[in-house]
């Protein structure tokens, strides 16, 4: 048995350099992964959420980003009134608004 020094190793290896075409089409596939597992998605929730604040009306149940429930009695432009405790309300701006609130099932 002979053993190798790394020198004859590394010469023995192929040299790795594929033609400029694969380099391009690997760069492709990536963004190809990249664009249908990050970008495609957070557009597409983006677009709802601008729907979302776009058909806000008068009694939605709404949840602002910062955890607070209540329910609009009130749309001047950009600005909201909700109500989050009886007789108190409070304006926050519409693009505070995370989400609506979805109804509670009955319990049975």
């Amino acid at each position: 048995m002979n053993p190798e020094t790394p020198l004859q190793i590394a010469q023995a290896a192929p040299d790795g350099g594929g033609s400029p075409m694969s380099f391009w089409l690997m760069m492709g596939a990536l963004f190809l992964v990249m664009y249908a597992v990050i970008i495609h998605p957070q557009r597409k929730q983006q677009k709802d959420h601008k729907n979302l604040l776009s058909a806000l009306k008068q009694g939605d149940e709404v949840i602002s980003s910062g955890g607070i429930h209540g329910r609009i009695t009130g749309i001047a432009d950009e600005i909201l009134t909700v109500e989050i405790a009886n007789n108190l309300r409070v304006k926050m701006d519409r693009s505070a608004v995370s989400r609506l609130r979805l109804p509670l099932k009955d319990a049975k």
